[in-house]
C-alpha cells in the first residue's frame, strides 16, 4: 500500500545468547504490538536491538518475523540441522532502525531521503517520491521536501528520520531512544507524532523516558544484566513492578523478600507492613513497594503516632526533583521540601529514622 502502513503487521520472535557481552534474551511481540526494552546502561538493550536488526551476530540463537528468518545460529529448541546455519544481511530483514541522531544522507534531498526505502525496494523513482510526499506530509514536514539536512533544526530532521523509517513499510519498526538528543519541547511534539503513526506498527523501542513506555508501548520488557527480569503491560510495571529497576524507573521504593506473618520481611531482617490484594501466601517471595512522598524523615521514631514501619536509615545523597528534594538513603527514598531538608539539617552522613504508614505499603507476590 503505497505512503501507508503495512495492511497486516507480523510479529516477532527472538532468542540470543551472546557470549561476550553476557546477553541471553528471549523475546516474543504480538503483531502490531508495541514493546519498550528498559534497564540500567549495559543491561543488553542495545545488543538485542542491533542483533535483530543485522548490525550484531550473536554466539547463539534464532529470530523470525513473520515467516521469515532473520538468522539462525542454532542452540534453540529450533535447532533441529545444526549443520545449517542462516544469517539475513540487515537490508533484507524487512525492519527499519530509528536512532538518537537522525543520520540522514547529507547529499540528499529530504524528499529523496525519505524516499530511499521505497527505492532500495524496487520502486521506480516518481513512485518513491509520490510515498516520500506522503509520509512527509504525514509527519508534518512536508515544506521540507526540497531542503538539504544542513538547512533542517535537529526536531525537522527527526521527522524526517521517522518519514524515512516508515516510508519503507518496514514489518517491524526498531526504536533506539529516539527522542534523547531533542530538547524537551521538541521532544514532546515528536513523540505525540510518533504515538500517532505507530498505532498498528509492529514496534520494538529502546527508552529511559517514563513518557515514552506510557505513550508509545503496549507492553514493557525489563533486562537487568543481560537476561530479562520482568515483563508485562506498560500500566503493571508502572503500578505493581516486580524488579528494581521497573519500581525505579516508575519512581518507586522497592524491596523484596518472603511474606511473613502480614509482613514483608527482606534478607536483611527489615519488616514492612503493608496491604496486599490477593495477600501473598506465607512465606511466599513477595515484593513491597511504596512513593517516596509517603515516607516521613525525621530525627527520631515520631511520638504523636506509632507507624509499624520505622526505620533507621543513613542519608547518601540529596538529589533536586523539580520543586522537591528527594533523599536517598541506605534504606529507601524520601521526597521532601527544601524547607523540610534544611530544617531537620539533612545532608549526606545524616542518621535518620525513615517512617511510611502500612496503608501506603502494596505487597504483592514477586
Amino acid at each position: 500500500m503505497s505512503g501507508g502502513t503495512r495492511d497486516t503487521p507480523i510479529g516477532l520472535q527472538v532468542e540470543l545468547e551472546s557470549d561476550e557481552r553476557d546477553v541471553r534474551v528471549g523475546l516474543e511481540v504480538a503483531a502490531g504490538e508495541r514493546v519498550a526494552l528498559l534497564g540500567p546502561n549495559g543491561s543488553g538493550k542495545s545488543t538485542v536491538l542491533n542483533t535483530i536488526a543485522g548490525l550484531i551476530r550473536p554466539d547463539r540463537g534464532r529470530a523470525s518475523l513473520g515467516e521469515k528468518v532473520l538468522f539462525d545460529l542454532g542452540g534453540t529448541a529450533h535447532d533441529r540441522q545444526a549443520s545449517r546455519r542462516v544469517w539475513r544481511p540487515p537490508y533484507a530483514r524487512g525492519t527499519s532502525l530509528l536512532a538518537q541522531e537522525a543520520l540522514l544522507f547529507p547529499h540528499l534531498s529530504v524528499i529523496d531521503n525519505v524516499g530511499f526505502g521505497p527505492r532500495s525496494t524496487g520502486a521506480g523513482r516518481s513512485e518513491a517520491r509520490a510515498t516520500a510526499r506522503q509520509w512527509l506530509d504525514r509527519v508534518g514536514a512536508a515544506e521540507l521536501a526540497d531542503r538539504r539536512p544542513d538547512q533542517v533544526s535537529g526536531g525537522q530532521a527527526q521527522r524526517v528520520a521517522i518519514a524515512r523509517a516508515l516510508a519503507a513499510q518496514p514489518d517491524l519498526l526498531l526504536l533506539d531512544e529516539p527522542l534523547a538528543a531533542l530538547d524537551v519541547a521538541v521532544a514532546v511534539e515528536v513523540r505525540q507524532l510518533l504515538s500517532r503513526v505507530l498505532a498498528t506498527q509492529t514496534t520494538v523501542l529502546v527508552t529511559h523516558e517514563v513518557l515514552d513506555a506510557l505513550l508509545l508501548a503496549d507492553r514493557v520488557v525489563v533486562l537487568e544484566q543481560g537476561r530479562v527480569v520482568e515483563s508485562g503491560t506498560t500500566a503493571e510495571v508502572l503500578t505493581r513492578p516486580r524488579s528494581r529497576f521497573g519500581a525505579q524507573f516508575a519512581g518507586l521504593n522497592f524491596a523484596t523478600g518472603v511474606f511473613d506473618d502480614g509482613a514483608l520481611r527482606t534478607a536483611e531482617g527489615v519488616r514492612l507492613w503493608g496491604t496486599g490484594s490477593p495477600v501473598p501466601a506465607q512465606s511466599q517471595r513477595a515484593v513491597a513497594v511504596f512513593r517516596p512522598s509517603a515516607v516521613i524523615v525525621s530525627a527520631s521514631v515520631p511520638t504523636d503516632s506509632s507507624p509499624r514501619n520505622a526505620h533507621p536509615a543513613t542519608i547518601t545523597e540529596l538529589e533536586p526533583m523539580g520543586d522537591l528534594l528527594r533523599v536517598h538513603t541506605d534504606r529507601f527514598a524520601a521526597d521532601l521540601t527544601a524547607a523540610a531538608v534544611a530544617e531537620l539539617g539533612l545532608r549526606p552522613g545524616s542518621e535518620v529514622i525513615l517512617s511510611v504508614k502500612a496503608s501506603e505499603v502494596a505487597i504483592y507476590s514477586a
